[in-house]
């Protein structure tokens, strides 16, 4: 096998599959496995989700690029990831947030931990809140666009079934809405 490509040069490094955190049900890690296998067979495995407010209480609201391998085109109000073998959730939290809108040095609130299941993902989820007053920066890649909202904005984007959002964020809203998290509980649907 040559490491050159055909017309002479040489071929470009190839990236590692990155080994995800597999976890228990209680988030405890239980071993690794490439991404690729995790998303393949649908594997529990360990993931961040931080929700991004600004000073007047605006979140923060965007929409993944069309390439991402889980939700793509999907409306999402958190930013954040899988978690790669180890790494502690908030150090994960603090990257994904930083690759995904720009956002560095700034402090993370711990919220809640969830487990999201459905035929496409498992995942046990570390939810975290950052307040952010300054300029978003989108990884293309990662984020086709992005606006503030209320919250009241946003429970009507969750409530218009035409509007594609990504379900684990969904369940995690609902759930710091009955749970009275915050100004969270503004999201809860009527009665």
């Amino acid at each position: 096998m040559s490491s050159r490509t055909r017309d002479g040069g040489p071929k470009p490094e190839q990236v590692p599959d990155e080994q995800v955190a597999l976890v228990h049900r209680d988030g405890h890690v239980l071993g690794g496995a490439p991404r690729s296998v995790v998303r393949r067979d649908n594997l529990l495995h360990s993931a961040t989700a931080v929700l991004v407010r600004d000073g007047s209480g605006h979140i923060y609201v965007h929409r993944r690029s069309d390439s991402k391998d889980w939700a793509p085109a999907h409306w999402d109000a958190a930013a954040g990831g899988v978690i790669v073998v180890g790494e502690e959730p908030e150090e994960s939290a603090v990257r994904e947030l930083g690759e995904e809108l720009g956002i560095t040095g700034v402090p993370l609130r711990a919220l809640v931990t969830h487990l999201y299941q459905d035929e496409g993902t498992r995942c046990f989820e570390h939810a975290f809140e950052a307040v952010w007053s300054g300029p978003v920066r989108h990884q293309p890649e990662e984020v086709a666009e992005g606006r503030w909202m209320t919250l009241g904005e946003l429970a009507g984007m969750l409530a218009d079934p035409s509007i594609a959002f990504v379900p684990d964020t969904r369940q995690l809203l609902g759930r710091l809405a009955d749970a009275g998290i915050g100004d969270y509980g503004t999201l809860a649907s009527p009665g």
